[in-house]
């Protein structure tokens, strides 16, 4: 079974196919690939693990001879499912192992926002630590805080339990269902979105993009936000519009943000975002650890060993490939 893999990926993954007697082709050039050349690419390939492409119909139409996508991620957004799924080919993620690693971000970029350190930091390399003002460049302390987590699954459980653990903070979440388990070991409380908008002081948002979500957070959402408070996105940059977030800052309706994703991704040099005080930029590092990409490695090369073993993959997005 052949192998091509679009990115080079931890040694953990490689190690595990070539030990199945898996041939393996990799993508070594700094660049995304065109969809022609990951067309190309895959005439030669029965299998596909993918990172950081998107993977479309026209695509998939010509690569219907694929019998497994292993994606090196636990979000499937940039892949077109229901072709994939009529076309008989099953999409497998990475989930659960980067819950820790993406919490970790998230809880990185709210202290980052409250206490303006991006910008602080960028003042000391400007030469502009200067002279001491008592009442200037204040953040802001989160002890007694309410998070607002919209999406509490496994990372925004894992992020619940920072903040409730370091800062006491008062959980509420917004769900199309409860999550018993947070309610139990937090007393996290499920609430409306209107409800969570008006009680968070800080809101992060840990869902998956889907047409429901998709410019989810607008302007109208952030004037409805408590005036204050903080927004924190590390699930998927097209979740909150851009220039509305940017509007919403500089008049005011909430205090500041923390980004891990943006819209476009990477994001341009001179975005007014990365200058402004209360706002934190970073450039999609959420499941960035040496522990966490051996281990997505390791799911991506198990779901591709399945099915050159004849099984079904572990990890599988579409098990209703299995039933067509």
């Amino acid at each position: 079974m052949n192998v091509f893999i679009t990115r080079v990926i931890p040694e953990s993954g490689l190690r595990l196919l070539e030990e199945a007697g898996l041939k393996i082709r990799q993508w070594t050039q700094k660049r995304k690939m065109t969809r022609d050349e990951l067309i190309e690419e895959c005439y030669w390939a029965d299998a596909l693990l993918s990172a950081g492409q998107q993977l479309d119909q026209e695509f998939l139409e010509a690569s219907k001879h694929l019998k497994i996508i292993a994606l090196h991620s636990v979000g499937y957004d940039n892949v077109d499912i229901k072709t994939a799924t009529r076309l008989k080919i099953p999409v497998g993620n990475t989930p659960g192992v980067l819950s820790g690693a993406t919490a970790d971000t998230a809880f990185l970029l709210m202290m980052a926002v409250a206490r303006n350190a991006f910008y602080m930091n960028r003042r000391i390399i400007n030469g502009e630590w200067g002279f001491f003002e008592p009442t200037a460049n204040l953040g802001k302390e989160l002890n007694g805080c309410t998070l607002g987590v919209f999406g509490l699954g496994k990372i925004g459980l894992e992020m619940a339990k920072r903040c409730k653990g370091a800062f006491g903070m008062k959980i509420i979440y917004h769900n199309r269902s409860r999550n018993i388990e947070a309610e139990q070991e937090l007393g996290a409380e499920l609430v409306s979105f209107e409800e969570l908008l008006k009680q968070s002081d800080v809101i992060t948002v840990h869902t998956a993009l889907t047409p429901e979500t998709d410019g989810k957070f607008d302007l109208e959402v952030f004037k409805q936000m408590k005036p204050g408070s903080i927004f924190i996105n590390t699930a998927r940059g097209k979740i909150h519009q851009e220039t509305d977030l940017i509007e919403a800052l500089e008049s005011g309706f909430i205090w500041g943000a923390g980004l891990d994703v943006t819209s476009p991704e990477p994001m341009r040099p001179d975005n007014k975002l990365l200058f402004m005080p209360n706002v934190a930029v970073l450039p999609h590092i959420g499941s960035a650890t040496e522990g966490t990409r051996n281990a997505m490695a390791k799911l991506a090369a198990e779901n591709i060993i399945a099915v050159a073993n004849g099984e079904r993959p572990p990890f599988l997005v579409n098990p209703e490939v299995y039933s067509l």
